[in-house]
This record gives C-alpha cells, sequence and structure tokens, in this order.
C-alpha cells in the first residue's frame, strides 16, 4: 500500500467536516446510536477533536456524548500490580475493557435503553467516581477518546486515528510518561491504527494538522 494523501485542514473545519458525516451515519448492526473512536496517544488529545465535534453536532442540533477511557481505568492495585512502569500491563491491562463493554457499548446496542455511564473511576483518588448515568436519545452520537482503542473490537461505525511520528510522540509526551513509548510502538506494529482508521489525521505540529480527506 502507497503512502496515503493528506490534506491541510484548520481543526474547526476538521470538527464540522466530521459532523457532518455523522449526521447521515448509520449503524450497520441496526443500533439507533452511532460509535465513534477517537484514538491516539494521549499526546496527540484525541478528546479535543471528540469534543470540538461534538460542539459541531450541538449546533446542529444532534446529541452526542463524549467519554474518555481515562474514566474506565482500572484500581491501582490493579494497574500497577507489575510496578509503576510495567509497559506490558499499560498496553493489556490499564484500561476497564470489560466495564466498557457492560457501561457504554452494551446499552448501545439495538436493544439497549441509551443509559450510558460517562466514567467509572477516578484515578486521582482511586475511587468510583459515582457518576450519574446519561440517557442517550436515539440518534445521539457515542464519541469515545483515548488510546490503544483500535484493538478491542468494539463495536464502532466510524474509526478516527490521531496520528504522531515517533519524534512528535516522544518530543510531545512528558518525560515522566515516556516508559509508555514502547507500548505505542507495539500499537503500531500490531494494529497499524493509521491504516485501520477510517479517518486518519497528521498532528504532528499540533497548529496545522492534516487528514486523509473522507477517509475509508
Amino acid at each position: 500500500m502507497g503512502p496515503v494523501r493528506l490534506e491541510a485542514i484548520t481543526w474547526d473545519r476538521l470538527g464540522d467536516l466530521l459532523a457532518e458525516r455523522l449526521l447521515d451515519l448509520k449503524p450497520a448492526d441496526g443500533s439507533p446510536w452511532p460509535r465513534i473512536a477517537f484514538d491516539g496517544a494521549p499526546a496527540a488529545r484525541p478528546g479535543d477533536l471528540a469534543a470540538r465535534v461534538s460542539e459541531s453536532l450541538r449546533m446542529r442540533g444532534r446529541s452526542s456524548l463524549a467519554v474518555g477511557t481515562e474514566g474506565f481505568l482500572r484500581p491501582a492495585s490493579l494497574r500497577l500490580e507489575y510496578g509503576h512502569q510495567d509497559v506490558d500491563a499499560y498496553y493489556d491491562g490499564w484500561f476497564d475493557t470489560g466495564a466498557l463493554w457492560r457501561e457504554v457499548f452494551g446499552p448501545l446496542e439495538p436493544d439497549g435503553d441509551g443509559r450510558v455511564l460517562p466514567d467509572l473511576w477516578d484515578p486521582a483518588t482511586d475511587r468510583a467516581t459515582r457518576s450519574p448515568y446519561v440517557q442517550l436519545p436515539p440518534g445521539g452520537v457515542l464519541l469515545l477518546h483515548g488510546p490503544l482503542l483500535l484493538r478491542h473490537w468494539f463495536p464502532f461505525d466510524l474509526t478516527v486515528h490521531v496520528l504522531l511520528s515517533p519524534g512528535a510522540l516522544r518530543r510531545r509526551t512528558p518525560e515522566a510518561e515516556h516508559w509508555t513509548l514502547p507500548a505505542f510502538e507495539r500499537y503500531t506494529d500490531e494494529t497499524d491504527p493509521a491504516v485501520t482508521a477510517d479517518v486518519l489525521v497528521r498532528a504532528d505540529d499540533p497548529r496545522h494538522p492534516a487528514w486523509n480527506g473522507s477517509g475509508g
């Protein structure tokens, strides 16, 4: 496969174009709730793009809910069982994928009730957040953002990957978190999100993103 052609774009325009695309998106499984992935390392700030799309959807009269996987971290006793800087644990065991299936994706299945838990665990206090459930109306869009999303077989209807080159990822990742970088190398080798995602956004220069147009 040859190199992907990318077009320069502004973040605001990108948010608007993605929102427009989501207005007509029909989930393949018949669910009334489209489920969108905004995948990227923390340094790529995929949550910022999810927030822009959420605002663009709101301006178009469409409900949405942005959910960050950082709200579904497992308790510290489980995450840090093998130490504070275990790459394999970060890759395989930091995020509570079971809770995401149960509390986020399950309610949005075709026969679900649309009641989504926006977060479960506060990593700062290492306690349950006790947040109330959010009722997402039919047609409302789930915008799930976080790292390593495309390796879990989540039932996404559209996937967006915010890409950083290895050099940009290292520069923009705080030094205290450099130990996580091998996990993203492994993710690239095993999942190749830049190729498998429907929409690719390159954000090496955070002021001047580029994307692969309509994706696909």
